[in-house]
């Protein structure tokens, strides 16, 4: 059982990049998921056990997870799926991980940090591209600069696409805008308000502010109260989103998501191998205290998914030889600045 955990989502596109790289890290995944004609297939090609339950099968979900000591959550959209398998794991003494990065999940998966000290388990959400990379970014500076007061972190990457799961959950946000931290508190604002060009070292791009998971978890790694996350975009496009705020009323409706959705479900289901293999992730920190003083730092990565499949995968390995802490956690905060460094092909640049 030691190197046994529950994968649910296994049939996602991240999900089976999950899985199929487990062998890699001595992992035993059980494949999970609501339906049997998706996971089947893959637990057959990797010759893995798999179980079909459904979240909303409270019963079913709870004897599921009574088989492991932990459970990677890859089925997003979280906002609709995080709190059914939270509580779950609060019922059978399992630790919680996923690879969400939606900062109202993160908020509300914090609010079970007494009830998972009590049952001695770890809940860490974001143990993917969202978060792993930024967290320990900022941690790093935070070290170098304890006394700072604003945290900018950024990230684009070079190639690649997106997966469906992404890409949904990316589409059931449409419309709402975007979100930073100031003086503690989160704060809503337009997407995109702040823009600005980032030397990553090796080039020169521009980006845009974003509601990233780091302006729940950066506040919780570092405790800096003022935070903003950024993402590599064309300033072109930049120009056309700038307008969006005339036309959100219309994007928040289901009409329009729906659409969007389909136009997603047309496409393929995430970057092909040899997409991933060419692209890969920069990210970049930025420190600043009263005094004005700044301070950055920057890394080159795995593309999002391969980073994700191998954070993930390492921190889960990490919790089944029982290095974990008990309660609400963020990967940076338990496992320190260089959690980043234990996952291959990153470097600082």
């Amino acid at each position: 059982m030691q190197n046994k955990f529950l994968l649910y989502g296994a049939n996602g596109y991240t999900g089976k990049l999950i899985a199929k790289l487990a062998a890699s890290y001595s992992l035993q995944p059980i494949l999970a998921g609501r339906t049997e004609s998706l996971i089947k297939p893959l637990a057959d090609e990797l010759q893995l056990p798999y179980v079909i339950v459904d979240l909303n099968d409270k019963d079913a979900l709870e004897k599921a997870l009574q088989q492991v000591k932990l459970v990677l959550h890859a089925a997003g959209p979280y906002v609709f799926t995080a709190k059914q398998m939270i509580e779950a794991c609060l019922q059978t003494g399992v630790h919680y991980i996923d690879i969400n990065g939606d900062i109202s999940v993160f908020e509300m998966l914090k609010k079970y940090d007494a009830a998972a000290k009590e049952k001695n388990i770890m809940v860490m959400p974001g143990v993917g591209f969202d978060v792993v990379p930024t967290d320990c970014i900022a941690l790093q500076l935070k070290n170098k600069m304890p006394d700072a007061t604003h945290l900018k972190l950024a990230f684009a990457s070079l190639g690649g696409g997106l997966s469906h799961g992404t890409a949904i959950t990316m589409a059931g946000k449409i419309g709402e805008g975007g979100a930073v931290r100031e003086n503690g508190k989160i704060v809503r604002k337009p997407l995109g308000q702040k823009s600005m060009w980032v030397n990553f070292g090796d080039k020169k791009l521009f980006v845009m502010t974003i509601p990233w998971g780091d302006v729940s978890t950066a506040y919780t790694t570092t405790s800096i109260p003022n935070i903003e996350a950024y993402t590599g975009m064309a300033p072109k496009v930049y120009r056309i989103l700038k307008f969006q705020w005339a036309f959100n009323w219309l994007l928040r409706t289901e009409f329009v998501r729906n659409i969007i959705r389909k136009k997603i479900k047309s496409k393929p289901t995430g970057p092909s191998d040899e997409q991933r293999k060419k692209s890969s992730s920069m990210v970049w920190g930025e420190v600043s205290n009263a005094a004005g003083i700044k301070l950055t730092a920057a890394i080159s990565c795995y593309d999002g998914y391969t980073l994700t499949a191998h954070s993930s995968l390492l921190i889960t390995q990490k919790i089944l030889n029982g290095d974990l802490k008990p309660g609400y956690q963020t990967p940076a905060g338990c496992y320190g600045e260089n959690l980043i460094m234990e996952i291959p092909h990153t470097k600082v640049i």
